[in-house]
């Protein structure tokens, strides 16, 4: 087991390197940002719950592992129905993460590891327990009266609009007491805040401040398209069906038979986000990334909210997070939607995260060529043009968990079973430790979701140092991406070379790469036309399934990976 109060202070050495903090006030461009689930990461005190301490203790974990930020979901103050996105006090931290000292002296040692800190805020709306809406529910003429979004009933007593939560049902609630609707876009305790009033506007970027006052590097903005809704109330009409989308957003869920142009994707949004950003500005060196909750025009959002200067820095979609095994025709048109929609834009690309199915599930269960595909997906993702999030245990392929009903603590999953089993599948505690009680994660007895057996053997201990292991490869291409600025911050070019091949051009100042991956599942052999000019293959993290060139021609297996600088 971790010992935690030695692994907080840990002593700088090959194994753990400490890296100073960089003054570059761009570092975000092309970052690396680790998402961490705090329940789920490591417990440092026994109660079967992650925590802020065991963050702290786990961060040499991630300096060795080569990436250049963390991004740590909500730990603030909470009653906890939906794990930390139901605020009821953004600035503490809630008990059972620890304290804001805590926070501080996590800060301080990811500073001293040369990583940065981003933490989750969740803006648009709060926890029904928080003290503003207290006071916003008990009459119509109190000071905060107007802080969420309340209307009247229709004549017949339904609801104003036709607008629907994400978690199901109507997205209006009756309040008995102020008599009328209050909206809520996913639970109902989660009432939404009125952006349309100047004071919200103004309280919401009092907590960036106080946040950044107390050194954090950026934010995770979560539902950043949620913040405004249309003050007219006009119902959603229906999605039209060139919109459908099985995959991406199935009609069976009947939140997606709506086109949700009232609810949430609001121009005046970006007037909000331009404060945002003008408040980020004073601090030299922050960001944010947002998360644009939209399946269907996702991308483009994505381009609008980071098309200049003035918006946000990078945001991300769930285009690459809700698909099966990718084709090039999944991920080519999307990174060519976003390049139309915002060329001076800049995306932040992830394959997981803890609201989807992870992606060593969805694109490698049950393949013969497990770790071959899950090593191509994370150089795929890491050589696209843009910033990237991993989700912890992705770098040792940890895979969805089964979770039977009696255990399963997400609200959407204990609504919607057996048909949606809701995201706490992706949520189980991070594997440290094979042959350790709860693989190293807790000392409990019982921790908050059970850590299956299966996960076991992918243990971080069971592949640290094992060459060709998927951790060691995610540690050596980490290491060819820093090393290689056009891959971090250099413009994308897609080149045709031939079916079921992915290939682009990266080029940054003097430095041109070409990067090919094989996505056909059958040996291919590349050609390099002569226009490229002289190509050097370069070694990018070992074991990629690429053959020695010879002469223009190289071969690649099944799921194989080649790079080669372009003269």
């Amino acid at each position: 087991m971790l010992d935690i109060d030695t692994a907080i202070r840990p002593a700088a050495s090959a194994e753990t390197p400490v890296r100073p903090a960089g003054a570059d006030a761009d570092w975000w461009r092309g970052a690396v940002i680790y998402q961490i689930y705090p329940r789920s990461f490591q417990d440092s005190n026994g109660d079967g719950i992650g925590d802020l301490p065991g963050i702290t203790a786990r961060l040499p974990h991630l300096a060795k592992l080569g990436v250049d930020a963390v991004w740590i979901s909500p730990f603030m103050t909470s009653p906890m129905d939906d794990f930390g996105y139901d605020v009821s006090d953004y600035r503490d931290v809630d008990p059972i993460f620890g304290t804001l000292a805590d926070f501080d002296a996590l800060v301080a040692t990811a500073h001293r590891l040369g990583l940065k800190v981003m933490i989750d805020l969740v803006l648009s709306h709060t926890s029904d327990r928080h003290p503003w809406f207290a006071e916003s529910r008990k009459d119509r003429v109190n000071p905060r009266a107007d802080w969420y979004v309340w209307a009247d009933a229709k004549d017949d007593g339904s609801p104003p609009t036709n607008w629907m939560s994400n978690f199901g049902g109507s997205s209006w609630e009756w309040d008995a007491g102020r008599q009328q609707y209050y909206l809520h876009n996913f639970l109902i305790s989660q009432p939404d805040l009125n952006f349309h009033h100047p004071e919200v506007q103004d309280a919401m970027l009092d907590v960036v401040r106080f946040w950044l006052d107390r050194g954090v590097d950026g934010f995770r903005l979560d539902t950043v398209n949620f913040y405004f809704h249309d003050a007219e109330l006009r119902d959603n009409p229906p999605l039209a069906p060139e919109f459908w989308n099985e995959r991406m957003a199935p009609r069976s869920q009947i939140y997606h038979r709506q086109d949700h142009l009232y609810d949430k994707n609001r121009p005046e949004n970006l007037d909000f986000l331009r404060r945002f950003r003008a408040l980020l500005d004073r601090y030299e060196g922050r960001t944010a990334v947002g998360e644009v909750g939209e399946l269907i025009r996702g991308v483009e959002l994505m381009g609008e909210y980071t098309g200049g200067p003035d918006r946000l820095h990078m945001c991300y979609a769930f285009d690459f997070l809700n698909t099966a095994l990718p084709e090039i025709d999944d991920i080519r048109p999307v990174v060519e939607r976003f390049a139309e929609t915002a060329a001076d834009g800049w995306a932040c690309w992830a394959f997981s995260n803890h609201d989807v199915v992870r992606h060593a599930t969805r694109w490698a269960e049950g393949h013969a060529d497990r770790d071959a595909i899950l090593k191509l997906a994370a150089v795929v993702l890491l050589s696209l043009r843009g910033s990237v999030c991993l989700y912890q245990g992705e770098e040792i392929g940890q895979t969805e968990a089964e979770i039977a009903f009696e255990d399963l603590a997400d609200p959407w999953g204990k609504r919607f079973w057996p048909t949606i089993k809701g995201r706490d599948g992706c949520r189980t505690p991070m594997v440290w430790e094979a042959g350790a009680p709860n693989g190293g994660f807790s000392s409990a007895p019982r921790t908050w979701l059970p850590v299956p057996e299966g996960h076991l053997p992918g243990a971080v201990d069971r592949q640290e140092g094992r060459e060709g292991s998927l951790i060691e490869t995610y540690r050596r291409f980490l290491a060819f991406r820093k090393a290689h600025p056009a891959l971090r911050r250099g413009s994308l070019a897609f080149v045709d070379l031939g079916t079921g091949i992915l290939a682009f051009r990266r080029a940054f100042e003097r430095e041109t790469l070409l990067c090919a991956f094989n996505l056909s599942g059958e040996t291919q052999d590349l050609v390099l036309p002569a226009e490229f000019g002289a190509a050097a293959p370069l070694d990018a993290a070992g074991d990629l399934g690429a053959g020695p060139m010879e002469g223009r021609r190289v071969r690649l297996s099944r799921h194989g990976a080649f790079f080669a600088k372009l003269g």
